[in-house]
């Protein structure tokens, strides 16, 4: 039979998936709104100013071991993570570089069993695959291309952001300390690191017009700042591979938005791929075992 969740654990895993969905809104903001040819600095400014103001709000500062806890998360989660998603994406066809990062929850899955021992899961990475499959058939198409680089920065991109994911589960929270102090930790911690690289590769910030503003308000506050504050509640409350699934939603939404915003087609196949995916998120919230009797 198949089990339900209590209201608390649907409560919270929506709250969690909001990352997810406002990630997805990444590509047709870079796009549509931000100057080209400056990753580096899009990066910057998705990380810093959040992490600064997230730090004002909590007025908590790291101890002990936690400032290096803090840096190396930090540098997992977004000091490599967005330059590598930006250059995937500049490297790729959009839909080649979501499906990358959509192997994110194998990755966790496999980490999950040598980093926190968990037991593992043969369902839950059976439906993971299906999730990859899912994205795949919404977002690659027959024009799809591959560029070395490209492919390399988004694997890696998903590698790190799965470390990371599964060292904040495995590290936890100080006592005390609530995850809007953890997010300005790492978002600075992350921003800091950015610095130099964004100055050695790409020198001089660009020209930064209103929709621009616009567009570094939204990832810095919306896409960074709250969507990480409840990406790490999240981690902290439900299973680290329930939260890992939940990713699928990034290129989802982007592939949604491509349609609304971009005027893109979607086919039977896509819509296929979608019913795919939103399965195997449902499915990745299910307890172990308990999927089907």
């Amino acid at each position: 039979m198949i089990t339900s969740t209590s209201p608390s654990t649907f409560s919270r895993t929506a709250a969690t998936a909001f990352a997810p969905a406002v990630w997805g809104t990444t590509y047709v903001v870079t796009t549509e709104l931000l100057p080209s040819g400056h990753p580096m600095f899009a990066s910057l400014m998705r990380a810093l100013p959040a992490g600064l103001i997230a730090l004002a709000i909590a007025r908590t500062l790291p101890r002990g071991e936690w400032w290096w806890r803090a840096a190396v998360l930090g540098v997992l989660n977004m000091g490599l993570f967005f330059p590598l998603l930006f250059l995937a994406a500049e490297r790729l066809p959009g839909g080649v570089a979501a499906t990358l990062g959509a192997a994110q929850p194998l990755v966790v899955a496999a980490l999950a069993v040598g980093v926190l021992h968990e037991r593992p899961s043969a369902v839950k990475f059976a439906w993971g695959l299906a999730g990859v499959a899912g994205v795949g058939m919404v977002v690659l198409g027959p024009a799809a291309g591959f560029d070395l680089v490209g492919v390399l920065a988004g694997l890696a991109g998903a590698l790190g952001m799965a470390l990371g994911v599964t060292l904040t589960k495995r590290w936890g929270r100080p006592a005390g300390v609530g995850p809007t102090a953890l997010a300005g930790w790492q978002l600075t911690a992350g921003g800091v690191f950015l610095v130099p690289v964004t100055f050695v590769f790409e020198g001089a910030p660009p020209v930064i017009d209103l929709p621009a503003v616009a567009g570094y308000l939204w990832l810095g506050l919306v896409g960074g700042l709250l969507a990480y504050v409840l990406w790490f509640r999240g981690i902290g409350l439900l299973p680290v591979t329930s939260v890992a699934v939940l990713g699928l939603l990034s290129p989802m939404v982007a592939a949604a938005l491509g349609v609304l915003v971009l005027g893109q087609d979607l086919g039977p196949v896509q819509f296929a791929g979608f019913a795919l995916a939103l399965a195997a998120m449902v499915a990745g919230q299910l307890p172990s075992g308990r999927i089907i009797r």
